[in-house]
This record gives structure tokens, C-alpha cells and sequence, in this order.
């Protein structure tokens, strides 16, 4: 029966978080049509989209965010934002973290979300990773996006792995990009968000979502030929302390 009882609140718990993704969109939907209809008017969609979209969703789940900052984002500069994925709030906790307006690069099977999709494709980098021209034009439009100051914002696992697997192998183009166009990479852990609100149905509830965003490692020496050793260095940044706060 309690079995039961727990699957019954944890089912309006997700039709709540589904509720809560809709109802600012509705209520904005003019103002973001407008914001996200050019990318010199971007920031003022990124503000809106943190303020009045991610922060309420957080709080309206009673997910508490709680972020611990080892060094912080300097306004007007742009970075490459990377971090463990590992629930669909992942996207709601970095809006949290970074002030700084960025832009996601994301798979294109989003776009099918309704709602949010109608969005997605307009504001985001999207890439399908089976296509090789797919991923060349990623560089050309996220080189385009730094000009105009912005940050970009890669979940390196590619993916949400499985749930038994702490963190995926990283892939390079987030390292490759960061090498390119010579900005520091910001390494963040999330800690909670799978205990959150897992793609599991029936698990989740509310609590605390911490997030630690580590010191930076700059680009600015680095060579392609690099790539590897970055992304191994930031992959165990985040890995350790996954390990120490498990």
C-alpha cells in the first residue's frame, strides 16, 4: 500500500514539473517570440528564460538550488560551460549557476518537446551527432555566438547515461571549441539532480540541488593536439568530486 502511495506522488510530482516547463512559456509566449526572433536580443530572452522560467521551475519542485563557487564567471566574458548530465533539471541548474548569458549545444531530437522545442530551435545550438555536417556547423555558429559575447554550454557525456553509471566518457567538442576560440573551460558537478528527478517514472522528490563550479582551466597556450589531455583533466575534476560526494 505505502509502495503504491509513493508511486502516486511521485507520478503528480512529474505531471507538476511538467506543468511548471509549460506555464511560463504560455504566459511569455509573446515576449519570447520577440526576444528569441533576433540574436542581438538574446540576453534579454536568456534573462527572461533564468528568472522567470528555470528559477521557478526549481523552487516550484522544492528543489532548492545551492551552489558552491570555487571561482566566479566574469561578467561580459565568455566561457565553455560544461558539467555532468544526469536528469532533464540539469538544464534548469546551469541557467541557475551562470549569470552569464550562453547558449546550449544539444541534441536536435529536443526540438519533438512541445513547448519548449518551439524555443529550443530558435535560441540553441543543435547538432545531430551522426551527421558529420551536423557537427562541423556546430563550430561556425557557436563561433558566431562568442563574437557577440556569449558562452556556450556543452554536456560532454553527450547524452544522459545510464543510471548506474556515475559519469559517461566525454567527448571532444566541447575541448575542441574551447581550444579554437582560446576561452576557459568552467568545469561544474551537480550533485542531486538524478536523485531529483531521474528519467526513472517512479523516483524523484524534492531536497536540496547542489552545484560546485570549479577553478577554470584556461586555453589560451593550448593546441588542438591538446584536446585530449583537457578533456581527460576536466572529465577527472568532475569524476573526484562525484567520488568525495557521493
Amino acid at each position: 500500500m505505502l509502495k503504491v502511495v509513493r508511486q502516486i506522488g511521485q507520478t503528480l510530482y512529474r505531471i507538476w514539473f511538467y506543468i511548471l516547463v509549460a506555464i511560463p512559456i504560455i504566459i511569455f509566449f509573446p515576449v519570447l517570440v520577440v526576444f528569441a526572433s533576433k540574436e542581438t536580443w538574446y540576453p534579454q530572452f536568456f534573462w527572461m528564460a533564468r528568472n522567470l522560467w528555470a528559477k521557478p521551475i526549481l523552487y516550484g519542485m522544492f528543489c532548492f538550488p545551492k551552489v558552491t563557487y570555487e571561482q566566479r564567471l566574469i561578467k561580459k566574458k565568455s566561457y565553455m560551460l560544461v558539467a555532468n548530465h544526469t536528469s532533464m533539471l540539469d538544464i534548469m541548474l546551469m541557467l541557475v549557476v551562470s549569470k552569464n548569458p550562453f547558449v546550449f549545444v544539444g541534441k536536435k531530437e529536443l526540438v519533438k518537446i512541445p513547448l519548449f522545442g518551439f524555443f529550443y530551435k530558435r535560441v540553441c545550438i543543435m547538432v545531430d551527432r551522426d551527421n558529420t555536417q551536423s557537427r562541423t556547423g556546430v563550430y561556425r555558429r557557436a563561433q558566431k555566438r562568442l563574437q557577440q559575447g556569449l558562452s556556450i554550454c556543452i554536456f560532454p557525456e553527450g547524452g544522459v547515461p545510464e543510471e548506474h553509471v556515475l559519469l559517461d566518457k566525454f567527448k571532444d567538442g566541447a575541448f575542441k571549441m574551447a581550444i579554437a576560440h582560446k576561452i576557459p573551460v568552467v568545469p561544474m558537478t551537480f550533485y542531486d539532480n538524478k536523485e531529483r528527478f531521474s528519467f526513472t517514472f517512479f523516483s524523484g522528490g524534492p531536497g536540496k540541488c547542489r552545484a560546485r563550479v570549479h577553478k577554470f582551466v584556461e586555453t589560451h597556450s593550448l593546441c588542438p593536439e591538446d584536446t585530449v589531455n583537457l578533456r581527460d583533466r576536466v572529465r577527472k575534476t568532475i569524476f573526484d568530486d562525484l567520488i568525495k560526494n557521493s
